[in-house]
């Protein structure tokens, strides 16, 4: 798959919610992912914030520095621990990651099989790597928040 695709960026004001039995490690990343990107609104993981969220973050698959297809095949496995309704939030800065994950998902829809994925954010932003100095370069960080769902 081409690594040139651009994205199709999704911007969502809707809520996130982490689930609380995701590990305090996991969150914590998680949290600073999500702070890179725009428009989104991080829900405390209460009863009833949990009632309000529209995305609820129930796996996390960090792909980071993986190589192709690494990024794509441990979304696959995240997704078997994620229930019907609930997503799946997976950071990858591989460039094929992106037409990847955006062919799975699209893929889904087109299989024969009791739900499919919908791909919720499909965001690029850049982060300075840790300990890092100005001089130094950006890391591309491709964001997905995959939903399973249901219905088609």
């Amino acid at each position: 798959m081409s690594a040139d695709i651009q994205s199709n960026t999704t911007r969502t004001p809707r809520p996130i919610c982490l689930m609380t039995s995701l590990p305090e490690s996991e969150q914590q990343v998680i949290n600073e992912m999500l702070k890179l990107l725009p428009v989104i609104e991080i829900a405390s993981n209460t009863g009833a914030d949990v009632a309000h969220a529209e995305l609820n973050i129930k796996g996390f698959v960090d792909g980071r520095g993986l190589a192709c297809p690494m990024p794509l095949l441990k979304a696959k496995v995240g997704l078997r621990d994620v229930p019907t309704g609930e997503s799946l939030y997976v950071i990858a800065t591989g460039p094929n990651s992106q037409a990847d994950i955006m062919a799975f998902c699209r893929q889904s829809k087109q299989a024969n099989s009791d739900h499919y994925l919908l791909l919720d954010v499909n965001e690029v932003t850049q982060q300075q790597p840790s300990g890092g100095t100005p001089a130094q370069h950006f890391d591309t960080i491709y964001h997905f928040i995959i939903t399973k769902t249901d219905s088609k």
